[in-house]
C-alpha cells in the first residue's frame, strides 16, 4: 500500500525533501537537488498546494507521473500546478545523484499581481510528463539563469520591493517555457500532422455512427485518449497545427453534418438537434449561428 505525502506549505517541501538550508520565504522556494535527500518510502505519492517546476538531470526511474517512470538522463523540464502529484520511490545508494532544481511558488505569492490572471495561458501545466519539455543547452542556461536570480533575490532581505522582482522573474522563466514548448512542437511537426490525422478520422467515424442522440459529441478527453495525450496538449498541438483547438475541430464536424442534414432532408431544426445530442434545441442554434454566421432555418431557406 502507498503512503500519500501532502505538502502545505514550503517548510514542508523541504522536510520530505531533507534539504540542508532552510527556506528563506515562506511562499516561494528554489531547491536545488544536489542538496536534498528525500525522505519517503517506495511508492510514495507526493502532492502539494503550491506550483512546480522541476529541472533533473538524472538517469533513473525512482519517480514517476500517473504511474509511468519519468527518465531525466537527458534533461527534461516537467510543470505540476497545485494539486498534482508525483510518485516516488526511496533513493538507493548506487543510485546517481539527483543534478538539477526545483522552483516552487504558492498562487498568494501572485495572488493581486497580473501574473495570476495570465497562469491559465501556461497550459503545459497541464501536460503528462511523457509531453515533458526537452530544453537545448542554450534553452537550459536561460533559464538557469532565471533561477540564479531569483535564488539571488530569495537570499536578500524581504522588502516592498521583493514580491515584484521574484515575480517577474518567475513570468519570465514562465514565458521562455511557453516559447521553448512551441519550440519543441515544430521540431515534432512530422508526428504532430500524424495526430491531427487521426483527430480527424476518430471525429469523422463519431459523426457516422448511429445513435448521436444518445452519445452526444465527443469529448477532447476523448479524443486526447485515443491518441495517448493530455487534453491540453492536444488543444495546444492542434491549435499549432491548424489554428484550431479541439473543442473548434469536434464543433467544425458537427457543423458540417448539421449543414448536410439541413439541406438534404426536411427534418426540423429540433429533431436535428435532438438527434445530435443536444438536450435543448436552442443551443444548437445558438452554436450553429456563432460558427455560421446564420440560424439553422437561414441557412436552410439559402439552399
Amino acid at each position: 500500500m502507498s503512503d500519500h505525502i501532502h505538502m502545505r506549505t514550503i517548510t514542508d517541501l523541504f522536510r520530505v525533501f531533507g534539504a540542508d538550508v532552510k527556506p528563506t520565504h515562506p511562499l516561494v522556494a528554489i531547491l536545488d537537488f544536489t542538496r536534498t535527500h528525500p525522505k519517503v518510502e517506495d511508492n510514495t505519492r507526493i502532492g502539494a498546494d503550491f506550483y512546480a517546476i522541476l529541472f533533473k538531470e538524472y538517469s533513473g526511474d525512482n519517480i514517476r507521473y500517473g504511474r509511468k517512470p519519468v527518465d531525466f538522463h537527458d534533461g527534461r523540464l516537467i510543470c505540476l500546478a497545485p494539486g498534482q502529484s508525483i510518485e516516488m520511490d526511496a533513493m538507493e545508494e548506487q543510485q546517481p545523484t539527483m543534478e538539477g532544481w526545483g522552483l516552487f511558488f504558492h498562487q498568494d505569492l501572485i495572488r493581486g499581481t497580473s501574473l495570476n490572471g495570465k497562469m491559465e495561458d501556461y497550459s503545459f501545466f497541464s501536460y503528462e510528463v511523457s509531453e515533458s519539455l526537452h530544453l537545448s543547452d542554450k534553452e537550459k542556461q536561460l533559464l538557469n539563469d532565471c533561477v540564479r536570480k531569483i535564488n539571488a533575490e530569495l537570499k536578500e532581505n524581504i522588502d516592498v520591493h521583493s514580491q515584484s522582482i521574484i515575480v517577474s522573474s518567475i513570468e519570465l522563466l514562465l514565458n521562455y517555457c511557453s516559447r521553448f514548448y512551441g519550440r519543441q512542437f515544430i521540431t515534432r511537426q512530422h508526428s504532430n500532422h500524424e495526430t491531427v490525422i487521426q483527430v480527424e478520422k476518430l471525429l469523422h467515424a463519431w459523426f457516422k455512427q448511429p445513435g448521436m442522440d444518445e452519445k452526444g459529441l465527443p469529448s477532447v478527453k476523448y479524443l486526447a485518449e485515443k491518441v495517448n495525450l493530455s487534453p491540453g496538449y492536444l488543444g495546444d498541438l492542434l491549435k499549432k497545427e491548424t489554428g484550431k483547438n479541439a473543442q473548434d475541430h469536434i464543433h467544425f464536424h458537427l457543423i458540417e453534418v448539421a449543414k448536410n442534414t439541413l439541406a438534404t432532408t426536411s427534418r426540423s431544426v429540433s429533431e436535428i438537434a435532438y438527434s445530435l445530442g443536444f438536450e435543448y434545441p436552442q443551443y444548437f442554434t445558438k452554436l450553429f449561428k456563432q460558427k455560421t454566421g446564420k440560424t439553422p432555418v437561414e441557412f436552410r431557406n439559402m439552399n
